[in-house]
């Protein structure tokens, strides 16, 4: 039986490390009738200030963050790159998850990510309240004495 909720999928990602658990993360979910997942990586612009790395590297590191989701899903659920550019990030998200017609919007709790960072203040609710599609948050705990984590199912 699909799930419609995580049919069509948009999930935001910070960098490399964020690629990986976030993959982690969402296997257990992909089986349960995940079509597509959109990976979404925001290149935040800033105005009147000087970009945190020069573009060509940022570029670079959302080329390496599409490859990780591809890989780790390639016998699962179409892949799609969504690049996007923007000073608000969370109005990106958005974006994409209405451009995609996305069923929900998902990613996995990661205690240093940007993501985290983003669901800790008025953003979280910005993006909760705005978004016309569910978010979706897959929660993961750490394991005693490990850097490795896990989803709440697993533990």
């Amino acid at each position: 039986m699909t799930n419609s909720l995580i049919e069509q999928l948009v999930v935001p990602i910070a960098n490399e490390r964020d690629a990986r658990a976030t993959c982690d993360a969402l296997e257990s979910v992909v089986d349960d009738g995940v079509e597509t997942i959109t990976v979404v990586h925001v290149l935040e612009q800033t105005t009147g200030y000087p970009d945190k790395a020069p573009f060509e590297a940022r570029a670079t590191a959302a080329e390496s963050i599409f490859e990780i989701v591809e890989t780790w899903f390639q016998n699962g659920p179409e892949i799609r790159r969504e690049l996007r550019y923007g000073a608000d990030v969370v109005d990106e998200i958005i974006a994409t998850a209405e451009a995609v017609d996305a069923s929900s919007i998902g990613f996995a709790h990661q205690p240093e990510s940007r993501l985290k960072r983003l669901l800790s203040n008025t953003e979280s609710y910005r993006l909760i309240t705005e978004s016309e599609q569910p978010v979706l948050v897959f929660s993961r705990v750490e394991s005693a004495g490990s850097d490795e984590t896990q989803t709440d199912s697993e533990a």
